[in-house]
């Protein structure tokens, strides 16, 4: 098999303008694509816009959109309103806050977001019956807070379901020294989320065991990349501005090769 594909996951508040900036430089180190999460305060799709004047080739993804707070129609009016070229596009989704007929929710959404656009659609799952949905319905899955192991077990689980089926995976990164405390932030923050929570018990794992950091960085990334068909590197930055990102984008390609 393969080794996966890299990538580099931002957050959404960063705004337009800097991920603007920031995706000549993740398409400059050769890496396959750029993720923007969607909040309140975070346009992904607006982020991508901007990213895609600014890149020629660079894969453009949002990682991912809560279909329960931007309804499908919504989604695929923003797309055709963005200019973002279709080919270079994938919509990740999730079900967001959604807990009662989020499966149902999820794969509406996918058949209205395949129907509407020529974006690759990518379900954000946690759990088994998820994934599966995402396999079958749509391209693939995005999947997050595993460990190589049990990214390999699940990324497997999917291919058995739909062969074509691509798999991805976030994994929280913190490749400078002065980044650890951001790292270690952000896993107990996700660690006490109800949902998370509950499937790091159902998995036996803890977040802390899900991050990269420096130490071993070069050898875990590769049982990463062992595992999945994509590995999206969502950078923890020393700080929120443009420079500290670039800086941690550079240091990550270094240290990939």
């Amino acid at each position: 098999m393969a080794l996966a594909d890299v990538s580099i996951g931002v957050a959404g508040t960063l705004g337009a303008g800097a991920i603007a900036r920031l995706a000549p430089a993740v398409e400059g180190h050769g890496f396959r694509s750029i993720w923007v999460n969607d909040t309140p305060g975070g346009d992904s799709l607006a982020a991508l816009a901007a990213a895609a004047g600014a890149t020629r080739r660079l894969v453009l993804a949002t990682g991912v959109i809560p279909v329960d707070r931007r309804r499908p129609d919504e989604i695929v009016r923003a797309v055709e309103e963005s200019g973002i070229p279709e080919d270079r596009l994938v919509l990740g989704i999730g079900a967001g806050a959604a807990r009662r007929g989020a499966l149902s929710l999820v794969g509406d959404a996918v058949g209205a977001l395949r129907d509407g656009t020529e974006a690759r659609v990518l379900v954000g799952a946690l759990g088994p019956r998820m994934r599966r949905l995402g396999a079958e319905r749509a391209h693939g899955l995005l999947l997050s807070w595993l460990t190589p192991d049990l990214a390999g077990d699940q990324a497997g689980q999917a291919h058995a379901v739909s062969p074509d089926a691509h798999v991805a995976l976030y994994v929280r990164t913190a490749v400078e020294h002065d980044a650890g405390s951001r790292l270690a932030e952000e896993a107990r923050r996700y660690g006490g989320y109800p949902a998370y929570a509950a499937n790091f018990d159902r998995l036996g794992i803890r977040a802390e065991q899900t991050v990269l950091d420096g130490e071993a960085f070069e050898e875990r990334v590769r049982g990463y990349r062992d595992a999945v068909d994509e590995v999206v590197l969502r950078v923890i930055a020393s700080g929120d501005s443009v420079d500290d990102h670039l800086r941690a984008i550079e240091r990550i390609a270094e240290r990939i090769g």
